[in-house]
């Protein structure tokens, strides 16, 4: 069938509206009309390949719409149901298995590589492939073809132009606080970066009672929102010493941290200022091959770091967790959201790495 894509065509390019092909859906595969797209940093990252990936590209792995058709195969969703679109996993690896397909083997191959599982491509131009299935959807696009593993059904009364970005970038600022750290009430937690993925953690530390909640971001408009989720303290960094102030905001050190800056040096503030025997995730992604330095001492005092994927969420569960802490007016999300006509996607892009949109949502 024919969609319009937002396809990029070489390193760093602009995304181009076009008009692409895609196939019907197989037996496993379920087509999806996409109503709104969260735009992610990873998105940007796949855009300026920073991160091994094709081109011709469709981007987008945010997508929110209504089933149209699918595959013969398919059991867990319908025509006409509205789903959610999230990240990709092989369902056979040690780790799926075993209930972390975040962590899968297959996961930047199945989320990266632009073709199906089996090496297929799923879209094409004049003849010519393009490179679909991003994240196993590409959903900066009209439909996306997406499979039972990736689609999260959702319920029907809330407005599906909020919830693309639960699959990916609000899940895994909220899901590294509530799935990964796991911080019991009154424990007291820093915040590395007060974007889309720092906010909904700022949001998530809320909603479990975390003590003081502290963000840190250079940007004041970002601590000002930030205060208004729910953080109780808030550093630029270009002002304080970040450490030193949390240090002292905490009597000696915070107990959780979260780095989501993807900054070696920023890394090593958020471990730094752990007490000992404090955790800090590392959820910021960098460019393949950068390196962080960090006190061996420090770590040997009992601190831990560790590395957290899509806040650890398992899709179908958190996901309508999440909504219905939303509809509870606990996790008020939609409040770092601005709407982009999907026209407008470059505007939407510049915005957001300007610092100008916390999360873009492009409309279809």
């Amino acid at each position: 069938m024919k969609i319009t894509a937002a396809v990029v065509r070489a390193k760093g390019q602009p995304f181009r509206i076009e008009e692409v092909e895609l196939d019907a859906p197989r037996e496993h595969e379920i087509l999806v009309r996409i109503v709104a797209a969260g735009m992610c940093h990873t998105d940007l990252v796949a855009r300026d390949q920073l991160y091994p990936v094709p081109f011709p590209l469709v981007c987008g792995h945010e997508g929110a719409g209504i089933v149209e058709q699918v595959g013969t195969a398919v059991t867990k969703v319908r025509p006409g149901d509205p789903v959610v679109l999230t990240y990709l996993s092989c369902g056979t690896c040690f780790n799926c298995l075993r209930g972390h397909p975040m962590y899968c083997y297959r996961l930047f191959d199945l989320n990266f590589g632009g073709k199906r599982a089996d090496g297929s491509l799923t879209m094409r131009q004049n003849g010519a492939g393009v490179h679909g299935a991003f994240f196993g959807q590409s959903s900066f696009a009209t439909h996306a073809l997406a499979s039972e593993r990736n689609v999260v059904r959702v319920r029907s009364d809330v407005p599906l132009e909020l919830l693309g970005p639960l699959g990916c970038g609000v899940q895994t600022g909220a899901g590294s606080v509530m799935n990964g750290l796991r911080p019991e009430a009154g424990s007291s937690i820093a915040i590395f970066g007060a974007g889309a993925v720092g906010l909904s953690a700022v949001l998530a530390a809320r909603a479990v009672g975390c003590t003081p909640i502290i963000a840190v971001d250079p940007k004041p408009e970002r601590l000002a929102l930030a205060r208004e989720l729910g953080a109780t303290h808030t550093i630029n960094p270009n002002e304080v010493d970040p450490v030193a102030e949390i240090r002292r905001l905490t009597d000696g050190g915070a107990l959780y941290s979260l780095e989501m800056a993807g900054i070696p040096q920023v890394l090593r503030q958020a471990v730094d200022c752990l007490v000992p025997t404090g955790v800090c995730g590392l959820v910021g992604a960098a460019p393949v091959g950068v390196e962080a330095s960090l006190d061996m001492t420090n770590l040997l005092l009992g601190r831990t770091v560790r590395g957290l994927v899509e806040g650890e969420s398992i899709p179908d569960i958190f996901i309508p967790r999440l909504i219905e802490l939303y509809l509870e007016g606990r996790f008020p999300f939609d409040r770092l959201i601005r709407p982009y006509p999907f026209a407008e996607i470059n505007a939407a892009a510049a915005d957001s790495e300007q610092g100008r949109t916390i999360k873009p949502v492009l409309r279809l």
